[in-house]
This record gives C-alpha cells, sequence and structure tokens, in this order.
C-alpha cells in the first residue's frame, strides 16, 4: 500500500483527496500546515507528497524547500495542489522543488491520472 501525506489545510480539499486516494488503495497521512508536514515528511517517508501551497506557519514553498534540503525525503515526489494560478505561479512552484503543478479545484479522474505516474 503506498503512503500519501496530503498537506493541506482546508478541510473540504482534505476530504476530497482523502477520499480518492483511499478508494485508489493508499494509505494517507495528513498535515493542516507546513511546518508539520515537513515533520511528518521526515517521520513517515511517504511515496508521495501532495503540497498546498497556501499554508499557515509555513508555506508550501518554504515546506518544498525543506523537504528538499533534508537527506531522508529530498527525492520524494511531490505535487503542488493551489489555487495559486496567476502568471508565474507555477514557475516559482516548480522552482521551489514541486515535481508537478495541479490547479484547484482537481477533477478526480486527471488528478488520480496525475497520481499514478508517481505511484
Amino acid at each position: 500500500m503506498k503512503k500519501v501525506l496530503v498537506i493541506e489545510d482546508n478541510e473540504t480539499n482534505l476530504y476530497l483527496m482523502r477520499t480518492i486516494l483511499k478508494k485508489y488503495g493508499c494509505h494517507v497521512i495528513e498535515a493542516q500546515d507546513g511546518y508539520s508536514g515537513v515533520e511528518l515528511a521526515v517521520a513517515e517517508s511517504p511515496d508521495l507528497i501532495l503540497m498546498d501551497i497556501q499554508l499557515p506557519i509555513l508555506d508550501g514553498y518554504g515546506a518544498t524547500k525543506k523537504i528538499r534540503s533534508i537527506e531522508k525525503t529530498k527525492n520524494i515526489p511531490i505535487i503542488a495542489i493551489t489555487s495559486y494560478a496567476m502568471v508565474g505561479d507555477k514557475e516559482k512552484t516548480l522552482r521551489a522543488g514541486c515535481n508537478v503543478y495541479i490547479e484547484k479545484p482537481i477533477d478526480p479522474k486527471s488528478f488520480i491520472e496525475e497520481l499514478k505516474k508517481f505511484l
């Protein structure tokens, strides 16, 4: 069973991702802020991280950079899932270390197809 860490502070979005991932057979770990997300990434060594960008305490950019700076977690794939859709946001997200950028709201079918590339 693949382990996926979802770092998301919005309960509705978290519920949707959790439901999709569990239906796909994944074990879901959850954090609601960037700092806790980094801690869980180190403690749990997930197969994939789904990262919101607009997070409390430590935003998704900072959390991604921190995860990439730690030897144990630096190669875990990170998918940014964000409502940031302004010009340059995708590039900024990828420069921070995310592998893929997905805009909210997510489409369940295309979402799972993107996840399959990493799981």
